[in-house]
């Protein structure tokens, strides 16, 4: 049994955890580790070499080897899971310990667990941790939610462990509740966004314009040394030179076309729907990670629709260029929308969210860590309260002056029928946000018609009726 000498407690060894673990342990802090599964605890014990690491065999001997008042980190699936790891935790806590969930829990499940666990003494917080393998073990992305005395006490460990960017560490109390669940549950969001962008692109080269491996990977590194510099574009640029060991082919074109999900880009768009946000961009790539599942459906349709696909024929070149600069496009308009939902979702829930510093926290350390993200961090700055990104004319100018690149590739990808939906939302969300007139008008009009549900007019407040077919009863 260890000395009650460690600061932190890690449950869920998994990759995730025991890197998380590593990372504290390696900026000066004890770490005790449990897992259910035995080869993981001992994978801690030889990695970790016992130093300020003990691999507790039980639950019981990870608590007891923890200093009062406790800090326990659960790093397990999302759900069912983590109210299994809380009720074991429950017996052998006592009241002014802390549980922290860095897993990626729906915002209303947090909100309820902490409900609950106040009531029993206990502290909890919700984090959203961002990075990756390589993030946790180097230094992660850390979102915190809570009561923000919890995470005065375990700020030290986070500020030394989280990713550092510009010199400052990519983590910052966020807000009360589940205001950091809800922060990493936005930031998943957009991550679908921008891997469904990217992905349109590499489907744009390689079926329209006949670009192999080779040449993708050269225009993806090019495009990386420019103001689409991110981590996502970066790793696309590593994946498509990537040598598949069995068949001595490119790995890329070994794996199959379907994409799963763990349920985080869904979450963004019913919530967005629940705040009537639009977020077009991030619901098209939920809808094709959905649509990706039906290979045999597409399959069939396929050889039944038999429609080949048309080559491009322009200056390839030039419109590699116009790509790219829709691309950029794109990418700002993905994270306005998700910079807006957090804008809406912040006094609806009562989080107080600084957008400046989230920006900022995501400028290092996590999945959509961008160049973009200085910018935007800067936006916010100067104007914290600012409703959408593209309000502000720097980057409001970036967007407009790139409208026509995206128009001119969306109507490419039509013409040569390849779905682009996440570029075609992306123009779609610009030409609407911009307009000053839409024809909603044409729907109130249509709803009263057959179910008297009533409209508002320009030139008067209040709401109205129409009889618009004496012969027709509205019905609904």
């Amino acid at each position: 049994m260890a000395d009650p000498q460690y600061e932190m407690g890690m449950i869920g060894l998994g990759v995730m955890g025991r890197n998380f673990a590593l990372n504290i342990r390696d900026r000066g802090f004890r770490v005790a580790g449990y897992d259910r599964d035995g080869e993981k605890v001992a994978l801690l014990r030889a990695e970790s070499g016992g130093e300020k690491t003990f691999a507790a065999d039980t639950l019981e001997e990870m608590v007891a080897a923890l200093r009062k008042p406790r800090a326990v980190m659960m790093l397990v699936p999302a759900g069912p899971p983590v109210d299994s790891v809380i009720r074991e935790l429950l017996p052998l806590l006592e009241p002014g310990d802390l549980i922290i969930d860095g897993g990626n829990s729906h915002y209303k499940d947090t909100d309820l667990r902490q409900k609950t666990l106040v009531e029993k003494g206990l502290a909890y917080m919700g984090v959203g941790v961002s990075g990756g393998e390589s993030g946790a073990r180097n230094g992660p992305s850390l979102m915190p939610g809570g009561p923000p005395e919890a995470y005065e006490r375990i700020r030290p460990v986070f500020e030394a462990s989280a990713a550092r960017a510009d010199g400052e560490p990519c983590v910052a109390f966020l807000g009360p509740g589940s205001a950091g669940h809800y922060v990493k549950m936005v930031h998943n969001g957009i991550e679908y966004g921008l891997l469904q962008l990217i992905a349109e692109t590499y489907d744009l080269m390689k079926r329209g314009l006949g670009l192999n491996d080779d040449a993708l990977h050269a225009v993806y590194r090019a495009w990386s040394q420019t103001e689409l510099n991110s981590y996502l574009l970066d790793i696309t640029t590593d994946i498509l030179c990537k040598v598949d060991e069995t068949t001595g082919r490119r790995l890329i074109d070994e794996i199959l076309d379907e994409a799963k999900q763990k349920g985080t880009g869904k979450w963004a768009s019913e919530d967005a729907m629940e705040l009537q946000v639009p977020i077009p961009t991030v619901d098209s790539a939920v809808a094709m990670r959905n649509l990706s599942m039906y290979k045999k459906q597409r399959t069939a349709l396929q050889a039944s629709f038999d429609l080949p696909l048309r080559k491009f024929s322009g200056d390839r070149e030039g419109f590699l260029e116009t790509m790219r600069s829709a691309l950029l496009a794109a990418m700002i308009l993905t994270f306005a929308q998700g910079m807006a939902l957090l804008g809406a979702a912040s006094p609806a829930n009562g989080y107080g969210l600084n957008l400046e510093t989230v920006a900022r926290i995501w400028s290092g350390g996590c999945i959509i860590r961008a160049a973009l993200l200085v910018k935007i961090r800067s936006v916010f700055e100067r104007r914290p309260a600012l409703e959408n990104l593209l309000l502000d004319p720097e980057l409001g100018g970036e967007v407009r002056n790139r409208r026509d690149d995206l128009q001119a590739v969306v109507c490419q990808a039509a013409g040569l029928g390849i779905p682009a939906p996440a570029l075609m939302a992306s123009l779609a969300y610009l030409d609407s946000i911009r307009s000053g007139w839409l024809p909603a008008n044409l729907i109130q009009a249509q709803r009263d018609y057959f179910g008297a549900h009533t409209y508002e007019r320009i030139d008067g407040k209040g709401v109205f009726h129409t009889q618009w077919a004496e012969s027709e009863e509205a019905h609904d």
